[in-house]
């Protein structure tokens, strides 16, 4: 099994960015990576509000694996986008 370099989230957003930003995906860039690079960070929050709604399996998913890990693996994904917390 192939094991992402990124965090689950980053690699949400980046697609998100390139969808909106990529001609290939009905954005107006021909080569959308630099810009990608550049604004992915900016959908972030929507990388996280997809993470979020993935948190519950469907019935299909449930009947394919073990819910309880599908979970935990989601809410650590949840957890690792979080900006750290800054102590004064």
């Amino acid at each position: 099994m192939d094991i992402a370099h990124t965090p689950a989230a980053e690699r949400i957003a980046r697609v998100l960015c390139g969808q909106r930003l990529s001609a290939n995906a009905g954005g107006d860039s021909e080569s959308a990576a630099k810009l990608v690079d550049a604004h992915w960070r900016d959908h972030m929050g929507d990388a996280l509000a997809v993470l979020r709604t993935l948190r519950e399996p469907d019935q299909a998913m449930a009947e394919a694996g073990d819910p309880a890990i599908w979970e935990k693996m989601v809410l650590v994904a949840v957890e690792a986008a979080k900006p750290p917390k800054v102590t004064l």
